[in-house]
C-alpha cells in the first residue's frame, strides 16, 4: 500500500507539471491541498475569471511555469525549513507571497532577506502583519495589504423559521445561549489534543467557563484538530457539538445557529470567521488580532479587547448576551460594513494592487 501511494502520488505530480507547462493561464495560485489555502485560492482564481480581470487557475506545484505571476497562497508554499522551495522560479515569472501572521519565535521571519530578493510583492491580509514584516527587514515598498473578502451571496443572515429549523436539525437546545467557534486550534492533524497556543483554546476555555456561571451555553464547534477545547468543556460539564464539514458551504447554517461568535486568538492572519460571523448576522466578540483592529471599531460592529485580556473577553460577551439593543447595534452595523469586503470587490483590488502591477 505503501508504495502504490507513492506511484499515485508521483502520477499526481507528474500530472500536475503537465498542466502547468501546458497552460496559457497567466496567474499560477499555489495552494496546499485539502486545507483553507484551497479554499481561498479557488475563491480567487474564480473571481478573477468570473470578472475577466486576468486568467488564473489553482495549482499545488510551482514547476514548469513560465512568463506567469505565479502567487504562493500562503508562506508555507514558498519556505520550508531549509529557506525558498524553488529559488528558479524567479528566473522566469513573477512572485507574489502571501504571509497571513507571524507567531512568537516563527523561525521563518531569518529569511526574509531572501523574500526581499525573489519577491515582487510580498501580500498580507492586515496591518499587524505588516508592521511586524517591515519591522523584521521586509522591505515596505514590496508589502501591498489587501483584506481577505466573502461571498455575500453564500454568507448571509437566515430569517427565524430557518434558524430555527436549523438549530432542530443540529440537535441542538432552544434552552441555552450558543456560542461559535470554527477554527483550527490543535496541533497537527489528527485528534488535535496538544494546543495550537497563538489560536488562543486555552482562553477560549476560561472565557466559556466564566460565561457559563451566569448563563446557561452551548458551544459549537468545527474545524479540525479541536480535541484540547472538547475534551476542556467535557471536564467543565458544558455542551456542545462538533462537526469537521467536508462542504465548506455547510458552515453558514452553523453561523446561523449562533448567538455570539468567539474569536480568542493571540494571533491571526484573518480570522475569516470575522467577515464570515458578520455577513450572517452574528455578534462578534474578539481579541486585537489580524485583521480585527482593522474592520471592529467597539461597541459600533462588534466588541474588540487587548490579547490574552480574558477578564475583559468574558465582560464583553456577557455585556452584548444581556443586551439586546446593543446586539441589534452591532449586528445592524456590521451588515453594512460587511458590503466593502464583499468577496468581487476584494478581487479587484488584488487585481489592481498586485496583478496589474506585475504585468
Amino acid at each position: 500500500m505503501g508504495n502504490y501511494k507513492k506511484i499515485v502520488f508521483g502520477l499526481q505530480n507528474l500530472g500536475g507539471a503537465v498542466n502547468n507547462f501546458l497552460s496559457t493561464k497567466k496567474l499560477a495560485y499555489i495552494i496546499e491541498k485539502g486545507w483553507v489555502i484551497e479554499w481561498d485560492g479557488k475563491q480567487i482564481t474564480d473571481s478573477l475569471n468570473k470578472q475577466k480581470l486576468i486568467s488564473a487557475r489553482i495549482t499545488p506545484l510551482d514547476i514548469f511555469l513560465q512568463g506567469k505571476i505565479v502567487h504562493y497562497g500562503s508562506i508555507n508554499t514558498f519556505l520550508d525549513e531549509n529557506g525558498i522551495k524553488n529559488k528558479k522560479i524567479k528566473q522566469k515569472n513573477k512572485v507574489v507571497v502571501t504571509w497571513f501572521h507571524v507567531p512568537p519565535d516563527d523561525m521563518r521571519v531569518k529569511y526574509i532577506p531572501l523574500l526581499n530578493k525573489y519577491a515582487d510583492i510580498v501580500h498580507t491580509s492586515c496591518n499587524l502583519t505588516k508592521e511586524k514584516l517591515i519591522s523584521y527587514g521586509l522591505d515596505k515598498d514590496k508589502i501591498v495589504v489587501i483584506p481577505l473578502g466573502v461571498d455575500l451571496s453564500i454568507f448571509k443572515p437566515k430569517i427565524k423559521a430557518e434558524r430555527e429549523e436549523i438549530k432542530k436539525k443540529l440537535n441542538i437546545p432552544n434552552d441555552k445561549i450558543i456560542i461559535g467557534s470554527f477554527q483550527k486550534d490543535g496541533e497537527g492533524w489528527g485528534e488535535g489534543l496538544k494546543p495550537k497556543l497563538v489560536k488562543g483554546p486555552d482562553i477560549f476555555l476560561k472565557v466559556i467557563q466564566n460565561i457559563s456561571k451566569t448563563i446557561p451555553i452551548f458551544v459549537l464547534l468545527t474545524g479540525p484538530a479541536r480535541g484540547y477545547v472538547k475534551r476542556g468543556l467535557e471536564k467543565m460539564g458544558i455542551p456542545y457539538r462538533h462537526d469537521y464539514l467536508q462542504n465548506y458551504y455547510n458552515i453558514v447554517d452553523y453561523y446561523n445557529a449562533l448567538d455570539l461568535y468567539l474569536v480568542a486568538s493571540r494571533e491571526e492572519g484573518g480570522p475569516k470567521a470575522i467577515l464570515e460571523s458578520m455577513a450572517c448576522g452574528v455578534p462578534l466578540a474578539t481579541t486585537r488580532v489580524g485583521m480585527a483592529p482593522d474592520i471592529i471599531e467597539d461597541k459600533f460592529n462588534g466588541l474588540i479587547v487587548d490579547v490574552e485580556s480574558t477578564k475583559d473577553l468574558v465582560r464583553a460577551a456577557i455585556l452584548l448576551l444581556n443586551n439586546e439593543n446593543l446586539k441589534k447595534k452591532l449586528i445592524n452595523n456590521a451588515s453594512l460594513i460587511i458590503k466593502n469586503y464583499e468577496q468581487d470587490i476584494i478581487i479587484k483590488k488584488y487585481f489592481k494592487e498586485i496583478y496589474q502591477r506585475l504585468t
